[in-house]
């Protein structure tokens, strides 16, 4: 317990010592000598960084009275903390924290005191009015440093506001560390050279330079004497120039520039060894800096080689995966083109007939002893009676003796056996076609399928085929600007899916991320409404991924009423609504044949086929036409109406597809219009021929979708189309029930069918 308390005691100490020095240095930081805004404006910024007060106002005051030991100071700077320290233990009482604008109000009034003591000097207070307003801009700089620092941590990129008030800070110090020079030992060489190298190694070369300037016109606006303008930028040059090598290389380099300056451009007034010792000390501590230390550094300012890095492999990767996706549609495709090669066609009818005849013969008249007589004297008569006997064996399912004329009953004994042999071989040929038949749907099934995962696989390569466009800029603002809102967000991508999609995905603090402010900022950023259409937790603990991507043009809303048939356990009526990829939604209702468990088994599995077959990307022929094989392999009759409509929310486009649907009507204001269908059921028939139609959708159209037990509870569908125009929705949902209700009044509140009604109103973005 005494260690871990000494521990304590000592990094206070610590603390207090580097704050005392800190605030002596900012003490000294002056403008042309008149000015001296920074010190306290440097105490309330660590104040609202939750630094120790009880430690900051004893360093302050040290500082200030080291720095000009008079009563007027003294006042002033007792003054300046007692504006501050009043404020914070009122909130520690009220258990509240001082606000950022809180400190924008105490940090001005806190130099009344010196406002007041300029007055009463006889001296204009423009200075001290100056002074107050420099030293509350710099306290908010300050509070943007410690903030990113701080709140974000060492591991976040910084933003361009955060950058400005960094390097308005080094300034500062340097205008503070150019007045502290022990003989010939420049401390703001010290400091200067030290942070430039920081900064070659970890940033870019535009920064270095920047940090050099700008640390040369922070001595520049204390001294008025440009004199290190010209050593400052040099070693920023000659530090860049060895960038790429070893840091000692960097080292070396800007010693042997310190010393051209100082014995060949004679740049500096005097020039000994010792005044060689700032640049030396520093280097020797950038050299003893771990590689780790720097390279958590470099996140702070730049992270753009990384991020280049990134991309390019993105880049590469899209290539790659483009070229294979290719050749596996190949693949698919001629698969495809086998399993279609391998589909046995039926025989002719007339090639059936003569075969079974062929067999009739061979079978039942071979042993005749009348055999030769009637295939021979009577060979057309009895090729033409059995061929009649086999046709309408097929035909009526089975022949019998009222079938076979007269004149081949008088002449022939084997009538009998004949009669059986047609039904038996006619019975056991219907059986193989079936079969047959079958196998054959099943081949096209799978060859469906095949071209249909072929058709996917070709528009996934054809969708990475080009390079992702990342656009900087854009990314660079958005941080920038949710960082102003407070919102942290170590990272942004934003770059073009199309060229009608924007995309950009953010990682940020998982506390920020139900935040509506970052829709906001994106859009205003991307000049478009995005909207967010994913999210999930980051490999960053406590941080997670926001995706945006452009809104569509429209969005919709929907209603569902259901009623099922009266005395029927569950209804044969099923519906969906399902969100697509590419701003794309499907509705559809699905109504199998009659009512209860079995309709809703057929109705559920088609609707079950057709979701999953949208969701996987196939085309409506194939999805269609795979399903109505899937169900017509059942030998129980199992069909299914089927009502089908996907809206593109980009564009407006709405694409029906009918199965023997009830008319489906778009309605708004000025008029409404019906889409009809005429097709059978799905099961009924292998081949089909569903009904497709495109329309245009505008904002405020409503879609009415019904089930025949809607439709069919009203005369017909003109009465049905004018009884929806008197309807003045609120909402689908208010929409749906009116129907529902009007249809059920028109059978006295009686379900006959089982009622579904579904609504999709449309609306802008």
């Amino acid at each position: 317990m005494k260690k871990i308390g000494f521990n304590k005691f000592l990094n206070y100490l610590i603390k207090f010592v580097a704050y005392i020095f800190l605030f002596f240095v900012l003490f000294k930081a002056g403008v042309n000598a008149v000015l001296f805004p920074f010190a306290f404006g440097m105490l309330f910024a660590l104040a609202w960084a939750n630094q120790k007060v009880y430690l900051l106002v004893p360093a302050y005051l040290v500082a200030g009275l080291v720095n000009s030991f008079n009563f007027e100071n003294a006042m002033g700077l007792l003054v300046c903390v007692l504006f501050l320290i009043v404020p914070y233990f009122i909130h520690v009482l009220c258990k509240k924290n001082m606000r950022k604008w809180e400190f924008l109000i105490y940090a001005p009034l806190s130099q009344i005191g010196n406002l007041v003591f300029e007055i009463l000097s006889g001296f204009s207070p423009i200075f001290s009015v100056v002074n107050i307003v420099l030293g509350t801009l710099y306290m908010y700089c300050a509070i943007i440093i410690f903030e990113a620092f701080i709140i974000r941590g060492f591991a976040n990129k910084l933003t361009s506001l955060e950058l400005v008030s960094l390097f308005l800070l080094v300034a500062s110090l340097s205008a503070g560390f150019v007045n502290l020079n022990i003989g010939n030992f420049s401390l703001v060489k010290l400091f200067v050279s030290f942070v430039m190298l920081v900064f070659a190694y970890s940033s870019t070369a535009n920064l270095t330079l920047l940090v050099a300037i700008t640390s040369a016109v922070g001595t520049l606006i204390a001294t008025n004497n440009p004199m290190y303008v010209t050593p400052f930028v040099l070693w920023a040059m000659c530090a860049l120039l060895f960038k790429n090598h070893h840091k000692i290389f960097m080292s070396v380099g800007v010693i042997c520039i310190e010393i051209i300056n100082g014995l060949y451009f004679n740049l500096y007034a005097t020039f000994d060894v010792i005044s060689i010792l700032p640049v030396l000390i520093s280097v020797v501590a950038f050299l003893l800096l771990p590689k780790k230390v720097l390279n958590e550094i470099a996140v702070i300012f730049n992270l753009s080689k990384d991020r280049l890095a990134m991309k390019n492999v993105v880049n590469r990767n899209r290539e790659l995966l483009f070229k294979r996706l290719g050749n596996l549609s190949e693949v698919f495709n001629d698969m495809n083109i086998i399993y279609r090669q391998m589909i046995k066609k039926n025989m002719s009818k007339e090639d059936v007939v003569k075969i079974l005849n062929d067999e009739i013969k061979s079978k039942i008249c071979a042993y005749c002893p009348e055999r030769n007589h009637c295939h021979r004297t009577f060979a057309e008569d009895t090729k033409k009676v059995f061929d009649e006997l086999i046709t309408i064996a097929f035909d009526r399912g089975k022949v019998t003796l009222l079938d076979i004329p007269s004149y081949l009953t008088s002449r022939c004994k084997q009538t009998t056996a004949i009669l059986g042999s047609v039904n038996t071989l006619t019975q056991q040929y219907k059986k193989y076609i079936s079969m047959l038949s079958d196998v054959d749907t099943s081949k096209v099934i799978i060859a469906d399928q095949l071209l249909g995962v072929s058709k996917v696989i070709k528009s996934l390569s054809n969708e990475v085929e080009s390079n992702v466009s990342f656009d900087t800029v854009r990314e660079n603002k958005i941080l920038d600007e949710l960082t102003y809102h407070n919102i942290i967000c170590i990272d942004a991508v934003v770059f073009e899916r199309d060229i009608h999609t924007l995309v950009a995905s953010l990682v940020v603090r998982t506390s920020d991320s139900e935040k509506p402010r970052i829709v906001n900022c994106v859009s205003k950023i991307c000049g478009c409404k995005m909207a967010i259409y994913e999210m999930f937790p980051s490999s960053r603990p406590n941080y997670m991924v926001v995706n945006l991507k452009t809104a569509p043009r429209f969005e919709c809303m929907f209603g569902i009423a259901q009623k099922t048939k009266e005395g029927s356990p569950k209804s044969g009526d099923t519906y969906t609504i399902l969100k697509l990829d590419g701003d794309k939604i499907l509705f559809a209702i699905s109504d199998g044949m009659g009512s209860g468990e079995k309709a809703e088994n057929v109705s559920e599995l088609s609707i079950s086929l057709i979701e999953n077959f949208y969701k996987a990307g196939f085309d409506n022929d194939i999805i269609l036409s795979t399903v109505n094989k899937l169900l017509n392999l059942h030998k129980e009759d199992i069909f299914s109406a089927l009502d089908i409509g996907v809206l593109d929310l980009k564009n407006g486009i709405l694409d029906f597809v009918k199965m023997a649907s009830p008319v489906t009507y778009i309605l708004n204001e000025n008029e409404v219009k019906k889409v009809e269908s005429n097709s059978l059921p799905m099961g009924i028939v292998t081949d089909i021929s569903p009904i497709t139609k495109k329309e245009v959708i505008s904002a405020d159209d409503y879609i009415v979708m019904v089930s025949d037990g809607i439709s069919d509870s009203f005369e017909n569908d003109e009465v049905f189309m004018e009884e929806i125009k008197t309807i003045k929705p609120s909402n689908p949902q208010q929409f749906a029930d009116e129907i529902l209700e009007r249809a059920l009044s028109k059978n006295k509140g009686y379900a006959v069918d089982d009622l579904t009604v579904l609504i999709i109103k449309i609306f802008e973005n």
